[in-house]
Order: structure tokens, then sequence, then C-alpha cells
């Protein structure tokens, strides 16, 4: 008896566990049709497969957290808020969660609980470039220009290889007078993301920066003091580079296009290597340093500048340095740009000089 007890207690188990395994296979597939749905806009449909599945397994916050973010894309932000707000308290919260309610919120124009969730959010998840990212953009909204960058700048700092903190921190410093963050940011913010119509827009901005950069008497008189060439720290950082860029004022007289800035930026990588390398470790400038000894260098500044000075001009040059320039494209796609923690020099002083944002 004991045996045959035995034998048909795991017969039970093993039909329990099969039972939920075929459960979970089938509310799995209907998640995935559901996805597919949502990739065609198809978002009716999605809310319907989405609901299946959760009478399947209710307790999935991965299928809740996807039914809240079609609710949202299909334009239902009373269903969209109802469902994703439950999901905020449970123990499995993301980020990617936030997300979707801080996106739920702006949607209902419920400025100040975007708010206030972001702050929760940024508590719980304080190495986030996401939320930095999105609860910037919410600042902005609110034409709080200060706030946005330093949210902006914080994400840079607490997460250096999430790309969109750079593109809006780029974007704010445009319209203030700080070209050399345009500048810095701007080209790390391209070799992140690199052929999109954000890269684009920046490729402009980074351009524009270097004239802007180059047409500030203050640039000519930054010449670090000796006492404080050791010293690390966000002013003597800024500094230092302003002082191996300005002197390269020679180099500018006739005007700057790709073929004078790869002068301008070749000559100041062998001054800054010479005397601040070491006491500013900087992932940017260590890239372009590999570029260089590569002998890419030039293509490199052909595809960061050419199309924003001259399209027709950049095209031939394209032409005539085809294997080069292949060449180039090749290696940066198998060495990219990493941003590297503790590298953060930016001291957040910001002046808002033209209210066009």
């Amino acid at each position: 008896m004991n045996k045959r007890s035995s034998l048909l207690r795991a017969f039970i188990v093993a039909g329990v566990l099969f039972s939920q395994a075929v459960v979970a296979q089938d509310a799995k597939e209907l998640y995935n049709t559901a996805s597919g749905f949502i990739r065609t806009g198809d978002y009716s449909n999605a809310v319907l497969v989405l609901n299946q599945a959760l009478q399947l397994e209710p307790d999935n916050y991965e299928y809740k957290k996807q039914l809240a973010f079609t609710f949202y894309l299909k334009g239902d932000l009373v269903k969209a808020k109802s469902v994703i707000e439950p999901l905020l308290s449970n123990k499995e919260v993301d980020v990617q969660a936030f997300q979707i309610a801080g996106n739920i919120y702006i949607g209902r124009e419920e400025w100040k609980t975007a708010q206030r969730m972001y702050e929760r959010a940024l508590k719980k998840f304080p190495n986030s470039g996401e939320l930095y990212n999105d609860n910037g953009t919410l600042l902005m909204n609110f034409k709080m220009y200060d706030g946005a960058l330093r949210s902006w700048l914080k994400g840079i700092e607490q997460d250096p290889t999430f790309p969109g903190n750079y593109y809006n921190a780029a974007k704010t410093y445009d319209f203030s007078n700080a070209p050399l963050w345009c500048i810095l940011y701007g080209e790390t913010f391209m070799n992140m993301e690199s052929f999109t119509t954000r890269t684009a827009e920046i490729r402009n901005i980074v351009l524009e920066s270097y004239k802007k950069l180059f047409n500030d008497p203050s640039l000519f008189d930054a010449m670090l003091p000796d006492d404080k060439k050791g010293k690390k720290g966000s002013s003597d950082f800024v500094e230092a580079y302003k002082t191996c860029m300005g002197k390269q004022i020679n180099v500018v007289t006739g005007g700057i296009d790709p073929e004078v800035l790869v002068m301008v930026r070749t000559r100041f990588l062998l001054d800054w290597y010479n005397f601040y390398g070491i006491k500013y470790p900087f992932a940017l400038f260590d890239f372009q340093q590999s570029l260089l000894r590569a002998g890419m260098f030039e293509s490199y500044n052909q595809w960061l500048f050419g199309p924003a000075a001259n399209q027709a001009g950049y095209k031939a040059w394209i032409a005539l340095h085809k294997q080069d320039y292949d060449d180039f494209l090749k290696y940066q796609r198998s060495h990219p740009l990493k941003p590297r923690p503790d590298e953060y020099y930016n001291d957040g002083r910001f002046t808002l000089i033209n209210s066009g944002y």
C-alpha cells in the first residue's frame, strides 16, 4: 500500500507540475503574440491577448507592466494609470515601470504627481541614467532649465554609458555660454548614438560650438597656473582644456572647417597628453588618441564634422578616401567609445542666454 500511495502521489505531483508548465507556456505564447500586435500598432488586440495571458498568470509582473504600457500607447490613460500604479509598490518594481508611469502622468498632465514619482524612483534607483533623463525632460517642460540640466548632469555622473543625458545636456548648453561642454558632451553622444536624426542635430551644435569657443576672448587668457597642474577638480579640468585649446588660435585664423579641426584637435591631444592626460583621465580623449595612433583621426573628424560643414565637400572627401573611411567605420564599430565612471568634471554652473529652447 505504501508503494502504491507513493506512486500515486508522484503521479499527482507530476500532473500538477505538467499543468503549471503548460499554463506558463501558453501564457508566454500569448505574451509573445501580444508583443507582435504592439509592434504592428494593433493595440486593441494586444490588450485582448495580454488579458488572456493574465487570466492564466494573474500575478505576472511583466505582463501587467506590458498591459499598462499598451493602454498608454492606445491612448487609454485612465486604464493605464489603474494598471501601473499598483506595480510601483511591488517588490519587483523596476526602472521601466517608473518610466511608463512617468509617461502616463505626463500624458494626463499630472505634472506634480510625475515629479514626486521621479523623486521616489531616483531614490530607489540612484544610478539610472534613464530616470535622470526623463526627470530632466519633465523639469524642462516646467521651464526649470537649471534643474533639468542638473538632472542630466547627474545622469552622466551616475550612469556614464547612457546616451540620452549627453544629448540633452549638449542641447541645453547650446543655449548657454559654455560651448566647451557642448563639444565634450556632443561628441561623446555622437559616438554612442551614431546614425540617428539626433546625431545630425548634435553634429551641427558641436561644429558651431567650436566657432563659439574660438570667438571667446577668455579662452586665450586661461593659462593654468603651475601650482594647479596636479590638482583634480571640475574647474581645473576646464582650465586645463582651455589652456591646451587656447594654444591653437593661430591654426583657426582662416576659419573653422573639418580640415582645420583635424589640425586643432591633433595639436590639442599632443599638448593634453604632455601635460594633463594623467591628472585628468577622460575616455573621450583616450578614444581620440587611439584613432590618431591608428591613422584614422582624419576620417573620424570628417565623419564628425563633414556633413554639417559642407555636405558636397564631405561626399567628395569620402569618394577620394573610400578605403580609409571604410576602415574607420569598421574600427568604430569594433572599438566603440565607452565613457568611464569617476571621470566627471562638470561643476554644474549654467547661465541661460537664450530662452528659445
